[in-house]
């Protein structure tokens, strides 16, 4: 089984139905929860990292509140966000899990750990940045200036907001967003508007709030992002790295935002060694 033929199941989460996948060995008593990115679905979740990773370990990726095919209203913070996580988390029967957050994703799951640290064993934070980090509350106009630029020239936005404008860029661009494509049956429902705004919201709220204190985060931590992220500048991983003292940084050279699709393989080996370690 895998991610373009695993089946979606639902979970009751304060009277929401959840949706969610799961994939890899049921005998795996710390499954690794992915926490996506903006707008993303959970047909937006990259089969070659999540299958390799299930290959290994249980792998569950699931629709926040009002995003895909699960229902309700989407929150207007990421503290919401995190609440539901947890919620969902517990919903499933788990009492400790491994964290894998990427941009939006990596907020949530910084939330979860100074929230609940007893709910993580390990995270993994990509593409991310911590509350307060540099230019976070600036992503908005960025997102929709690509959003409208990939209307006129055909492509989906993450074309230019997750890859470099090179050759090796594009290349890997187009390889990302064919295998988001090999799903055909079962995908879920398209982000809603008025949703997608909420999360912005969310984003914008983080960038303007004030730092946390993320000494407090004992558990192992792999910090991983491209050199040129321009959503989340690659100073934010550094700044997680000094501020998270059981952590480890990888930086991908010649990639943005998407660093961990562009090098998928290379990710892969370094997130299977550090949950295994």
């Amino acid at each position: 089984m895998n991610l373009k033929n695993v089946k979606t199941s639902t979970v009751n989460v304060a009277g929401t139905a959840f949706s969610y996948r799961k994939l890899g060995s049921s005998n795996d008593t710390v499954p690794v929860i992915f926490l996506n990115h903006l707008s993303a679905t959970m047909d937006d979740s990259d089969p070659k990292i999540i299958d390799e990773l299930a290959a290994k370990h249980t792998v569950i990726i699931f629709d926040n509140r009002g995003i895909g095919s699960t229902g309700g209203v989407t929150p207007k913070t990421v503290s919401e966000m995190a609440t539901d996580a947890i919620a969902f988390i517990k919903a499933i029967g788990y009492q400790q899990v491994d964290l894998f957050g990427f941009s939006l994703g990596g907020f949530i799951s910084q939330e979860i750990l100074l929230r609940e640290p007893q709910l993580v064993r390990k995270a993994i934070l990509a593409g991310t940045g911590p509350a307060g980090g540099e230019a976070i509350s600036k992503m908005t106009p960025l997102v929709v200036k690509d959003i409208i630029k990939s209307r006129f020239t055909f492509r989906n936005e993450k074309f230019y907001l997750f890859f470099n404008g090179n050759s090796n860029g594009h290349d890997s661009a187009k390889k990302y967003l064919s295998r988001l494509k090999e799903r055909k049956e079962n995908r879920g429902k398209s982000l809603k508007l008025t949703n997608f705004s909420h999360q912005l919201t969310a984003i914008k709220s983080w960038g303007l709030q004030g730092a946390q204190d993320l000494s407090i985060i004992k558990q192992p931590v792999l910090i991983v992002n491209g050199e040129n992220d321009k959503m989340v500048p690659i100073s934010n991983s550094y700044d997680l790295k000094a501020r998270i003292s059981n952590s480890e940084i990888i930086v991908y050279k010649d990639s943005g935002h998407g660093g961990i699709f562009q090098y998928h393989e290379s990710f892969v080996k370094s997130a299977l060694k550090f949950l295994e370690d």
